[in-house]
């Protein structure tokens, strides 16, 4: 009997920790394609510049704002060789989050590659917005 009491006790004190804890869904349901443009780097402002320069040697992702445009910064970290280049699998809107989705992609074979290590970075302009961003 003192093991059932024991039990009770602690499955509801569960319940009540657990209860305070939510979980926000991020639905699909209504997908927008946002416009956006994927910058060169002569083009970044200086504070995104500053922000990859300071990232450059691990993977990343962040967002900067300057109040008119969203920025959304990907980068793969360091990489032995050139020839890299990312690609938009998607970038769209769902009901209460912006979603980015990139892919790495290697120097192809027959291409001439440089010996130097290369930093691939990705920086996307869209009108600023204030949802959340999910990177993948």
């Amino acid at each position: 009997m003192k093991k059932w009491t024991i039990g009770l006790l602690l499955v509801s004190m569960m319940a009540v920790f657990l209860g305070g804890c939510s979980l926000t869904k991020v639905k699909a349901d209504d997908v927008v394609k946002p416009e956006y443009t994927v910058m060169k780097t002569d083009d970044f402002p200086e504070e995104v510049a500053d922000l990859i320069e300071e990232n450059k040697e691990k993977e990343f992702q962040m967002t900067y704002q300057d109040g008119e445009y969203l920025y959304l910064l990907k980068g793969y970290g360091k990489q032995e060789t050139g020839g890299y280049s990312i690609q938009i699998a998607d970038l769209s809107l769902w009901d209460n989050a912006i979603h980015l989705q990139t892919i790495l992609i290697g120097p192809d074979r027959d291409q001439e590659i440089k010996e130097e290590p290369s930093y691939p970075t990705i920086v996307i302009k869209m009108e600023y917005r204030e949802e959340p961003v999910i990177f993948e």
